[in-house]
This record gives structure tokens, sequence and C-alpha cells, in this order.
């Protein structure tokens, strides 16, 4: 069975990150996902399980898919669960030259064992980041072209318990109705 990784922070997970699960899911036997918290964008809008749940509520269905948390290294989370490469989205050159440096350096770490494997989002995914999807619903407009319907009902469920006011990383009511 060939196993690949998939990290991110995925907060919130677009249609431009399941474009590239999909593919990935099309080409391999099982695509982990590991939800990361990053510690350079702050809290966050959804806490780290709501992230997960919510993730896994959209994936419910498919078999190869597996939703995890994970914290330090990519290269360190895939040889811990034997996959064989690292999957990487990318939207254009800037992301290029940053992941061909990085999958040079986890390659060595990893002693050659893991792999990246870089799949381009489709066009008209490649211009959409989780950042841009909460600025875009910030300011009160319509995210259903980025996002899942399930992601844009948790994001206006978060909106709606906090009286309008986002409070990064805040546990609302959300947390127990995602998991559920």
């Amino acid at each position: 069975m060939t196993k690949v990784l998939y990290t991110g922070s995925f907060d919130p997970i677009t249609k431009g990150h399941m474009n590239i699960i999909d593919q990935a899911g099309n080409l391999f036997d099982q695509v982990i996902i590991a939800v990361l918290q990053n510690s350079k964008k702050g809290a966050g809008f959804f806490t780290l399980e709501e992230r997960v749940a919510l993730i896994q509520k959209i994936y419910q269905t498919c078999e190869n898919i597996k939703v995890i948390t994970g914290s330090g290294a990519a290269v360190d989370i895939a040889t811990l669960y034997e996959c064989k490469a690292i999957i990487r989205g990318l939207r254009g050159l800037t992301d290029f030259d940053y992941e061909i440096g990085m999958a040079g350096i986890n390659k060595e770490i990893s002693d050659g064992k893991v792999n990246t494997v870089c799949l381009f989002a489709d066009n008209n995914y490649q211009n959409i980041s989780s950042s841009m999807v909460r600025e875009v619903f910030s300011l009160g407009k319509r995210i259903d072209r980025y996002v899942d319907p399930v992601v844009e009902e948790a994001m206006t469920k978060k909106k709606v318990l906090t009286n309008g006011l986002i409070v990064p990383g805040s546990k609302t009511e959300i947390s127990r109705e995602v998991v559920k």
C-alpha cells in the first residue's frame, strides 16, 4: 500500500486543498492529512479539533483518506506513518521555489525514504488560500465558491455564535456540533 502525507493548517480547508487531496486520492492508496497548528499564523479561526472534524466530515465516505493531527517536521510525520511521499500543492512559481528546496532537505533527512510529489491545483483553484477565505468572509462576502458547504456553514455558525465577533481560535458550540 502506497501512503502519502498532505500537511497544512487548513484554517479553513478550501476547495484548493480539496482539489489536491482528491488528486492524491486518485493516485495513491492512502492519503494521510495531517492538520497542524502553525505558530506563525496565531490562534486561527477554527481550533485544531474543529479543523480535523470539518475535514473528517467532508471526507467521511472516502475510505482512503485518514485525518490526523501532528506537530513537528512533515518528514518526521511521514516517516512515522510510513509514507512514501509528502504531497505538496502548487499554485505558482513562488510555491515551486520554496517546495523544491524543502523536497531536497526532506529527502536528505529521511535518508532517501520520503520523496516529495508536487501536484498543481486546477486553474479555478489557483488563487484560493485559507487567509483569503477568512478575509472575504470577514467582509461579509460569499465564500461558497472557495469552500465546501460544510465549512461555509461552520464559519457562519461560529460568526453567529460570537455575535459577529470572530475571536481567533475561540471555542464555541461549533466545536461540539462539528464533532458529532
